[in-house]
């Protein structure tokens, strides 16, 4: 409330903010000044339920009552000492911003001294930490688990962490890097590459063929053999794949979209966009050494 952009709003905002409370305890005045007479005839406001019952028109309560000013003077105290009223950052200069500034600077107190301790232990020994794979999980289960899973098995478009197939490499280097980094990978479509939607299907029945798939059409995909060259040039001339820019290993069975000959005549005409964002700037660089491990840990024989 006392960050506007604009000055204009902030005395509107101030008047109906401080008529609505003041105008309640006026209203509640109004409501209370009425005393019942010894003797006098109460009277209804008119309204009826069932035929019979009737809303009458008594005094409010007094504890009610009371009750009722101790909350607009609440209201009036919090206003003065809070942002609350436009542009006014009330008496304590208390912000959000300001709140969470100082928990980060408490929490850096207590938790840096731990994450500069496991900063200086490489990946597969902290992999091996019980302590450090644990918050490397916690980390985790925070940031990663949307994509990739709670348990880190992946979904369509999303890779699994756990099966050791990676797309530019699974060493620990590699893993700290695409975490800080981010990566951008691009298959770009090739319909026309490939002779429109004839070579499509021609190609998908070679890349299914070359992955140990069955059923393919063994005469569609003799001729996309011969179009795999314009792949080439990304996936390697045998489709191993290329980890340098993250061309994937087509001869595994292991897809990031699925392998049906839909789903391969699709990326091959439509191409895909996949980005995994950078963490660097949000985690810092010894979350993301903790998270790296507890990564390469999940891909480990012995995890």
């Amino acid at each position: 409330m006392s960050e506007f952009t604009s000055g204009f709003w902030s005395p509107y905002i101030t008047i109906i903010t401080l008529a609505s409370v003041i105008g309640c305890a006026v209203f509640l005045k109004m409501l209370g000044s009425k005393k019942r007479e010894p003797g006098e005839q109460l009277s209804t406001t008119g309204h009826a339920w069932d035929e019979d019952l009737q809303e009458w028109n008594n005094p409010l309560p007094m504890w009610w009552t009371y009750l009722f000013y101790i909350t607009v003077v609440f209201g009036l105290v919090y206003l003065a000492l809070y942002p609350g009223l436009g542009s006014f950052p009330g008496l304590l200069g208390w912000t959000s911003v300001g709140q969470y500034d100082r928990e980060r600077e408490a929490a850096a107190k207590e938790y840096d001294p731990i994450y500069e301790k496991f900063a200086k232990m490489d990946i597969p020994t902290l992999a091996a930490n019980t302590e450090a794979r644990e918050m490397g999980q916690r980390l985790y289960l925070t940031y990663c688990y949307q994509c990739h899973g709670s348990d880190a098995r992946g979904g369509k478009g999303f890779p699994n962490l756990t099966d050791g197939d990676w797309l530019y490499g699974g060493s620990p280097e590699v893993i700290q890097t695409t975490i800080l980094n981010g990566r951008m990978g691009v298959m770009p479509p090739m319909i026309d590459a490939v002779g429109g939607a004839e070579g499509v299907k021609e190609l998908a029945n070679y890349v299914r063929e070359i992955s140990g798939q069955k059923p393919f059409d063994p005469v569609l995909a003799a001729r996309g053999k011969e179009k795999f060259a314009v792949c080439a040039a990304c996936h390697g001339p045998e489709g191993k794949g290329n980890p340098a820019i993250g061309a994937p290993n087509l001869t595994d069975n292991v897809w990031l979209y699925g392998g049906s000959l839909a789903t391969i005549s699709e990326t091959i005409t439509k191409g895909r966009n996949n980005v995994m964002p950078a963490w660097k700037d949000l985690l810092g660089e010894a979350k993301v050494h903790l998270l790296a491990a507890y990564v390469y840990s999940l891909s480990q024989p012995n995890k």
